[in-house]
């Protein structure tokens, strides 16, 4: 796949097409004293490929955030979505980095697809049920349940990422599409980022560029399937990463999974390196992706 057909998977070479009207001469005219437009910048695009490094067990794995501690993952569920009735506690789990399980958090989240560790708390954003934020101790206390901002106070749609970050809270947005910055104290919205792409998820923070940088799961469908072909897998749709910059929003970086890779969901970043973790499961009323590492934790490498 050229950088040109996953861009365009994604949504991003809309655009494109204008740069040469923005390369050819403006009208001779009065001058309204209006500063032309800047002409399209190149985005850099990398690949990446994956390592596995523990599965975890029984369960999908949606969401991943990294300590000092170890490896926190955050369980989904995923029974009936939240619309059957029927409710079970969704766990956050600690890991070591050989996959032993240190610490499990129970938590009344749905369909529970972003994760956050912070503050000493544990975030759960769930895409399911009552959907919102859960806040919850580790001891499995419940210090809030709120729904997204700038949505209905019952109803602000589900999440599909979730970081702290400096004391501040980032949420994927489903409703809204956007990676919206929130004051954990006083839930009052401050920022947002625009989402433009078929699919999104989980996010991570980057310090490598001024002011910090927003790595986000995406991909040109809300799932990555995989057929067998000649006895090879093979993606289906196309999954990547983008990098926006946490000050203003602005693109700055692309990326795609090699063909044959883990299905990425949650992310993290760790002393310099992306983790995410491989689901295994798909939209409503679909169970099983076929990915080679569904519910495997995994380190993502740059080509």
């Amino acid at each position: 796949m050229r950088k040109r057909e996953f861009l365009a998977g994604l949504g991003l070479a809309a655009g494109a097409g204008i740069t040469g009207a923005w390369a050819q001469d403006y009208p001779k005219g009065k001058d309204l004293g209006a500063v032309a437009p800047e002409r399209h910048k190149d985005i850099p695009h990398r690949k990446v490929t994956t390592k596995n490094l523990f599965k975890v067990p029984d369960a999908y794995p949606d969401g991943i955030a990294i300590t000092d501690d170890g490896i926190w993952v955050a369980e989904q569920k995923a029974a009936g979505y939240g619309q059957s009735g029927k409710h079970e506690k969704e766990a956050a789990w600690l890991f070591d980095w050989n996959g032993r399980k240190l610490k499990t958090v129970l938590t009344d989240s749905y369909n529970t697809s972003g994760f956050a560790f912070g503050n000493g708390h544990v975030w759960m954003g769930a895409n399911g049920g009552p959907e919102g934020i859960y806040e919850v101790d580790q001891g499995g206390r419940e210090i809030s349940h709120r729904q997204i901002p700038l949505g209905a106070p019952d109803n602000g749609g589900g999440c599909h990422g979730l970081l702290y970050h400096g004391g501040k809270l980032w949420i994927v947005a489903n409703r809204i599409k956007g990676i919206l910055r929130v004051d954990p104290r006083t839930w009052a919205p401050e920022f947002m980022i625009p989402i433009a792409t078929a699919r999104w998820h989980g996010i991570a923070w980057s310090d490598d560029v001024p002011g910090g940088a927003i790595w986000m799961v995406t991909g040109s469908s809300d799932i990555n399937r995989y057929v067998m072909q000649n006895g090879k897998l093979h993606h289906t749709t196309t999954c990547g990463l983008m990098k926006y910059s946490a000050t203003t929003g602005e693109l700055l970086e692309t990326a795609e999974f090699e063909d044959g890779t883990a299905d990425a969901h949650g992310l993290a970043m760790w002393k310099g390196k992306l983790y995410s973790c491989d689901a295994g499961v798909g939209p409503p009323g679909f169970e099983g992706t076929g990915s080679p590492s569904a519910g495997y934790i995994f380190e993502i490498n740059f080509v």
